[in-house]
């Protein structure tokens, strides 16, 4: 009887970890319209609440090539994002209701220091820093919204 009630108990632990460490954040293809015709997809994982938000991509040391994090805001505002305990280098769009990207900065690993939106964006797009001008997208460009 110990023996089983000792693996029950190794395997409620197991099961509380694994829960507590993966990512749950809804995933979806995006599609991103360039100025000069082409489309261009980024695997996304959707931060729609404040807790996601809030944690963003916090402690990950590896982002693979090809995708991103979409936070979508309740309603228009100056965005800020920091980089605090992000221990991997993002590049982050800045995009406003109508899907035109507005601005793209690169962030720094650990850094507290903000990197504001320089209008009233509804979403911001976070990738490996580098991805956007490695696929050719820029200030202009427009996310398809059809999340």
């Amino acid at each position: 009887m110990k023996k089983s009630a000792f693996l029950i108990s190794v395997f409620m632990m197991l099961f509380v970890l694994s829960s507590c460490s993966a990512s749950r954040l809804e995933k979806k293809t995006l599609t991103i319209q360039t100025s000069d015709g082409r489309e261009v997809t980024v695997n996304a994982e959707m931060a729609r609440t404040e807790k996601e938000q809030m944690k963003g991509f916090m402690e990950r040391k590896k982002i693979p090539e090809g995708t991103g994090m979409l936070f979508l805001f309740q309603k228009d505002k100056i965005a800020r994002f920091w980089m605090k305990n992000t221990p991997t280098a993002l590049s982050i769009a800045y995009i406003d209701h109508n899907g035109i990207i507005r601005d793209i900065f690169d962030m720094t690993p650990f850094s507290l220091s903000e990197v504001v939106s320089t209008c009233y964006v509804r979403y911001a797009l976070e990738v490996p820093q580098g991805w956007f001008g490695k696929v050719g997208v820029q200030k202009g460009d427009r996310l398809v919204l059809d999340f």
